[in-house]
């Protein structure tokens, strides 16, 4: 005899994860996917490896809302370091340069600061997930190969530096979607005569998201494999 019955709709939810360093946002989609038994995720705007904050998930029917999300204005705050740099612009290559930063006053990285806020132009970093000839360019860098990156518009609201760490610099970046805040820091450390690596990367807020909103990762698994009455992982 056949079932009657309708199979139950996922209306899906829209999950806040405090991302984790070191972990990619397809781990933490993919590790929500498996450990929650979600039949349908995405996330709404990738973090780099070695960032943390907000990441925002959506599933099931929810997945439809995940590019209304990606458009939304984004908050970043964290550390660039003057002086050296990597081909990544971050600490996941080695240093391949060193730089003076003896020159570099109060009034040249205010200057630079300026010319890096409002409607700017960057080149996204070669180690990156954009896309060229079809393949994501952190592919082609870490095979040592260069590609013909096309620069993008984009706004910058808010960039705001304290310099009382020199040459360490902590900044907050208010932005628009598909900014690159390593491209940021080379471009920084470029118009201050020198060169810049980011440090340290966090996403506070994405439109009316906030981080304080977000739950950890491993919290977030055991709570709902407890509604679902799963075993503990």
């Amino acid at each position: 005899m056949l079932s009657t019955e309708q199979p139950i709709p996922d209306e899906g939810e829209v999950i806040l994860i405090d991302k984790p360093l070191t972990w990619t946002s397809f781990d933490v989609a993919n590790k929500l996917k498996r450990a929650c038994k979600f039949k349908k995720i995405g996330h709404a705007g990738t973090l780099d490896p070695l960032a943390t904050g907000l990441l925002i998930l959506c599933t099931g029917k929810k997945t439809k809302q995940i590019d209304q999300y990606q458009a939304q204005e984004k908050e970043y705050t964290g550390t660039l370091i003057l002086g050296k740099t990597t081909p990544s612009i971050d600490l996941e290559t080695e240093f391949d340069a060193e730089f003076p930063t003896e020159h570099i006053d109060q009034a040249l990285m205010d200057e630079a600061r300026a010319k890096l806020t409002g409607q700017i132009e960057q080149t996204p970093p070669i180690f990156s997930a954009v896309k060229v000839d079809g393949e994501r360019l952190y592919k082609k860098a870490r095979r040592g190969e260069t590609a013909e990156i096309k620069k993008r518009v984009v706004t910058i609201s808010t960039f705001e530096i304290d310099t009382t760490d020199f040459p360490a610099i902590h900044f907050r970046i208010v932005c628009t979607k598909g900014t690159y805040i390593r491209s940021m820091v080379r471009d920084f450390g470029t118009l201050v005569g020198s060169g810049a690596y980011l440090a340290a990367l966090r996403r506070t807020r994405i439109g009316d998201f906030s981080v304080e909103q977000a739950t950890d990762l491993t919290a977030f698994i055991q709570a709902k494999r407890a509604e679902l009455n799963l075993p503990t992982e």
